[in-house]
């Protein structure tokens, strides 16, 4: 870095904004409606850091889903649907702990954590099943408190009839309220799907895993999701 490039960096408003969170003249930053993901996370990772004991910066939405029995009164959080392409078994599992607490921190209820795949306790055999199953075996084994179970199918997850009857000792099938997705194809569709065809307000992209309250938009977004956003912001904010 140069004086004459820091100059020209400056005028970019994410960067200042980044600064001015940097500098304790902000608590917390909300970009995307007019920039891209990656134009929002470099200066977030350059200037901010990640977070302590943080191995991985992820992406979730708060997915609110009107008339919706399942998960927390219709409340989920869908992880990663905004960052991570193609994670590792250890990066999903990373993925699950942050989203754990990310769920707990803004919904204040328990995580239910299932990590999502097509196959259900190995009803299928695939070694993008295998990838997931690794996954959960390090999340429990990492984290033995929290709620987490997997591979699970989704409606496995959501649904309490076919929860029991595909996974009947599973604790989290039938009641997941914070989804694991294996991978960004997934999880990109996935809350795409929900907000369009279930009417569903979609929250985020928001980050977790950097050092200050950090959040971003789909360049799609209204002008409600932009208020949603900035009032998570504000709540992590005052948890920190």
């Amino acid at each position: 870095m140069t004086i004459e490039r820091a100059k020209e960096l400056i005028l970019d408003p994410v960067f200042f904004g980044m600064m001015m969170v940097k500098e304790n003249r902000a608590d917390g930053l909300v970009s995307g409606a007019a920039h891209s993901t990656a134009d929002t996370l470099r200066p977030a990772l350059q200037i901010l850091k990640t977070a302590p004991g943080t191995k991985l910066v992820s992406c979730f939405f708060v997915m609110c889903v009107p008339d919706c029995e399942y998960g927390e009164n219709g409340t989920f959080v869908f992880a990663d649907s905004g960052l991570n392409v193609n994670p590792t078994s250890e990066e999903l599992s990373e993925i699950a702990i942050s989203s754990s607490k990310s769920f707990e921190s803004l919904v204040g209820k328990k995580a239910e954590v299932a990590m999502l795949s097509f196959s259900t306790y190995g009803s299928a055999k695939s070694e993008l099943v295998d990838k997931v199953q690794e996954a959960t075996r390090l999340v429990k084994e990492k984290a033995p408190t929290m709620h987490v179970d997997g591979e699970l199918q989704l409606d496995a997850a959501i649904v309490p009839e076919i929860g029991k009857s595909k996974a009947p000792e599973s604790t989290v099938a039938g009641k997941a309220n914070t989804l694991i997705f294996p991978d960004l194809n997934a999880g990109n569709i996935g809350y795409k799907l929900v907000q369009r065809l279930a009417k569903a307000e979609a929250y985020g992209p928001l980050c977790q895993g950097i050092a200050k309250p950090v959040n971003d938009l789909s360049r799609g977004c209204s002008s409600s999701d932009i208020v949603g956003v900035v009032a998570i912001t504000a709540v992590q904010a005052q948890s920190k």
